[in-house]
């Protein structure tokens, strides 16, 4: 995949990365009347991040190109900010992969004024091409449902029956946009829903093997992750929620973080490496003082990953040692 155009800043609130992406779309289609995808037999599928990037090349092989804005190991997604020319790869795409729910706005901007066929994982938004009805395990949503899925869960990457429903939707828009290739597209998307199904299986298993598992998260990040597993996010809500907001956790907020940690009142310390701040350091020393058992997890592909059952499959791997350890 090309390299992204990733600046390092601090964060800022996406409504500012929006009004910027609307502006320089809506300057890019004024300029290129011609702008917009060509009829083709080998598709190009941009993606907001490279982990949305890997479900599209999983569904596409070797009929299509992928390519991710976002592809930054270790960065922060919500600090990107794309240049006109990634918003004119949006525009000239045949098909474009986003996460929704605001957490790629970036994408959900540009994507109102491409062409292309447009995949959008969480439901309840406009340009989600491929509305379902399919319905999660014991403890889910289904992933049509508007009403069902959290919005306040924007990860839908950590969802995966909503991940394995994406990838039927991207075969889906690929078909239509490439039709000689569509039983490939339809049966890689097949294999792919199996490979997910196997994960999905393997929370089962821990779920049995660790029941009523309580653990603390810095951030938000792996949800749905957790919830399949049965295993309770017991963090104080608002050192979560300020995390998540780049902002600083009250300090009630921070000494409840550290009693659970000190307390050895949780199995696990779920940690994004990618949200850190002076206040996530500062419970990361606490738990590796109490030794409590580490998780960390990341919220696109680690360097030298490129492939979403295996990194998904490397993190489950993780949580499970370190609830054998907890």
């Amino acid at each position: 995949m090309p390299s992204a155009r990733f600046r390092t800043r601090r964060r800022y609130r996406r409504t500012a990365a929006l009004a910027a992406v609307v502006t320089m779309a809506t300057a890019l289609a004024a300029c290129s009347g011609d702008s917009g995808p060509e009829a083709t037999d080998h598709p190009v599928v941009v993606a907001s991040t490279d982990v949305w990037a890997s479900v599209a090349q999983a569904v596409a092989g070797e009929n299509a190109d992928v390519s991710a804005l976002f592809d930054t190991p270790g960065g922060d997604p919500h600090e990107f900010e794309p240049t006109t020319s990634d918003t004119a790869e949006v525009l000239d795409a045949n098909v474009i992969v986003m996460n929704g729910g605001h957490y790629d706005a970036y994408m959900e901007s540009a994507a109102n004024e491409a062409e292309g066929k447009k995949v959008v994982a969480l439901p309840g938004h406009e340009g989600h091409d491929h509305d379902h009805d399919h319905d999660h395990e014991a403890g889910g949503t289904g992933h049509g449902d508007s009403e069902g899925h959290s919005h306040a869960e924007e990860h839908a990457f950590y969802d995966f029956a909503v991940v394995a429903d994406t990838a039927d939707d991207i075969a889906g828009a690929l078909a239509e946009v490439a039709p000689v290739h569509a039983d490939a597209y339809r049966a890689n998307a097949k294999r792919f829903r199996a490979d997910v199904d196997n994960l999905r299986g393997r929370l089962a298993t821990l779920r049995d093997a660790h029941p009523d598992t309580r653990v603390a998260a810095t951030e938000p990040l792996a949800t749905g992750l957790l919830n399949a597993a049965g295993i309770k996010d017991v963090a104080p809500a608002g050192f979560s929620a300020a995390i998540e907001e780049g902002q600083s956790p009250s300090a009630a907020d921070r000494a409840a973080f550290e009693d659970l940690l000190r307390g050895r009142k949780v199995s696990a310390l779920i940690y994004n490496v990618q949200a850190v701040d002076p206040a996530t350091e500062a419970i990361l020393s606490v738990a590796d003082a109490n030794r409590v058992p580490i998780v960390n997890f990341t919220e696109t592909l680690p360097k030298g990953v490129d492939d979403y059952v295996a990194w998904q499959s490397s993190q489950i791997a993780q949580l499970g040692r370190a609830l054998g350890r907890g």
